[in-house]
């Protein structure tokens, strides 16, 4: 499975997407991915060290256009967008956690492709508000260790829909982030915060985690939340 997503991305690396400069984008962000995040956790200190690559990456996201025509690449875009510039806050503070930075998520502006958006109007205005997807928040990292882990592969728009689907398999089986224990099954505050999204379909939030693990939940499961570590993601 790893080495057919790989083939896919590098597929999907050398074709052009919609976006003008997008393709050299997605190429250069999987680069700095692969170098500086391994096992979910990034390397903050090398990347300070070193902020070329990284800076280079920022700028190419300031500048991009981007046609929501083309969904796939739109929604690619904004992802690797999100995760980068959580990246960049955290170098650029040397920050502990996200939530030591005021504003982090809400208030703080940020370019991207023209507009000045908080990370927080990346998630909700331009992902969440137009694709409707629950999946988003096991691929947006917000820089902590409650986050589901970052990729150190990019989000292409050729592979988006299969890694959407993978890091939302691998997030739903992971004991850690969903805790069973008898009857009892304990998970992130994001299924607390965003509610909305995973009870879009009708169901609820214990039937959505169930459509995607490979062992079932116990019967009359009680759902609970627990306390979401904002401790930097850091190696």
């Amino acid at each position: 499975m790893k080495t057919i997503l790989s083939i896919l991305i590098m597929i999907s690396l050398s074709t052009t997407a919609s976006g003008i400069g997008n393709d050299q984008f997605y190429k250069e962000a999987n680069v700095f991915l692969q170098t500086h995040v391994k096992n979910g956790l990034v390397d903050y200190d090398a990347i300070a060290k070193e902020p070329t690559q990284l800076n280079k990456l920022i700028d190419m996201i300031i500048n991009a256009q981007v046609d929501s025509s083309n969904s796939q690449d739109y929604q690619a875009f904004y992802i690797n967008a999100y995760n980068l510039y959580v990246i960049k806050g955290i170098v650029d503070d040397k920050l502990s956690s996200p939530l030591d930075k005021k504003g982090f998520f809400d208030s703080l502006k940020r370019k991207v492709a023209g507009e000045s958006l908080t990370l927080n109007d990346i998630e909700n205005k331009k992902l969440r508000a137009t694709f409707h997807d629950a999946r988003f928040h096991f691929v947006l990292v917000c820089g902590a260790l409650g986050c589901p882990p970052l990729i150190n592969q990019v989000y292409s728009p050729v592979t988006l829909e299969k890694q959407l689907e993978q890091q939302t398999i691998k997030a739903l089986n992971n004991n850690e982030f969903i805790q069973v224990k008898k009857n009892r099954v304990a998970v992130s505050q994001i299924f607390e915060w965003y509610q909305e999204d995973f009870i879009a379909s009708g169901k609820s939030i214990l039937e959505f985690i169930s459509k995607y693990r490979k062992q079932a939940l116990p019967e009359n499961a009680k759902l609970s939340f627990y306390t979401y570590n904002w401790k930097v993601n850091k190696q």
